[in-house]
């Protein structure tokens, strides 16, 4: 499921909304979980202003996160 669509956030309560559950990787779900985490979405939003080049990095090591590239 990786890459191709992503889980839909618009009905996260309605079972036919997440047909594809039993496709998803463990990142998947570990993704959708933390994106609806409302500590993550706000900590985003801070990272998203910053201007420090160091913020990238304690932003991924906070969230425990990788990015491939």
């Amino acid at each position: 499921m990786r890459g191709n669509c992503a889980m839909s956030g618009a009905d996260w309560r309605s079972e036919s909304a997440y047909h594809q559950v039993k496709q998803a990787e463990a990142a998947d779900m570990a993704w959708e979980w933390l994106r609806r985490d409302a500590e993550y979405q706000k900590d985003f939003r801070s990272w998203l202003r910053s201007k420090h080049s160091g913020a990238t990095d304690h932003f991924r090591r906070k969230w425990g996160l990788t990015f491939s590239g």
